[in-house]
């Protein structure tokens, strides 16, 4: 079931859900961006995932000329630092959080929960899934950055989280430099980082999706 919020993509396994993937688009886009790439995943018959697709809100976006459009938080310069509004940003991995306990209320065990974001949603989800305060299943990065590194505060109880960063090596909007700075930065606050790099620019490419699926299935395939 779809809310105005959130498109929600149940299980076809018949299986009662036992799992969740919350994954956030990009700037611009809306939840449907990711929705054919559920089906396309093809994940094994006996998983019971829900996937969590957020639209994000509409506001006015500084390096676009001030154009309202679909953001997780207004970017300020895009310069290689990507200067962010924090404030909108740390709104918005609040909501995240609210997403999580709604499925944690909903008997989902929190470390059978992934949070995986595109781009300026993947910023988001590493403020989100470092800092939440119960353990999650694992964090997927997909060309991203990450934009808080210098001010977060990581839970301890995500001090063990798995991350997958994947990249493009032609990336014209978030340089692969700026995904690379983030893995490693998250390597050396002590988190087990698994960087993979594509030959594509700002998207998914087909070679990704087995990889996404193979990485979903270890981290929450059958119990």
């Amino acid at each position: 079931m779809s809310t105005t919020d959130e498109l929600i993509i149940e299980p076809q396994s018949g299986r009662p859900v036992d799992a969740c993937v919350i994954l956030l688009h990009g700037l611009g886009a809306d939840g449907h961006d990711f929705e054919p790439l559920v089906p396309a995943l093809n994940l094994p018959a006996d998983m019971a995932v829900r996937f969590v697709l957020p639209h994000a809100p509409r506001m006015p976006v500084t390096v676009n000329g001030g154009m309202t459009m679909p953001a997780w938080y207004d970017i300020l310069e895009a310069n290689l630092d990507r200067r962010v509004d924090e404030a909108q940003l740390m709104a918005s991995a609040a909501r995240i959080h609210g997403l999580i306990d709604a499925e944690i209320d909903k008997g989902i065990d929190s470390r059978r929960i992934i949070v995986a974001g595109f781009s300026q949603g993947g910023a988001v989800a590493y403020q989100a899934a470092l800092t939440y305060p119960k353990p999650l299943g694992g964090l997927l990065a997909l060309s991203t950055y990450f934009a808080t590194a210098d001010s977060i505060e990581p839970s301890d109880a995500n001090r063990g989280l798995v991350i997958e960063a994947h990249h493009g090596s032609f990336d014209p909007v978030v340089p692969e430099a700026l995904g690379q700075k983030g893995a490693d930065r998250a390597k050396t606050m002590g988190y087990a980082v698994t960087y993979r790099r594509y030959a594509m620019q700002h998207s998914l490419c087909p070679e990704q999706v087995p990889d996404i699926s193979a990485w979903l299935t270890e981290r929450l395939g059958s119990q």
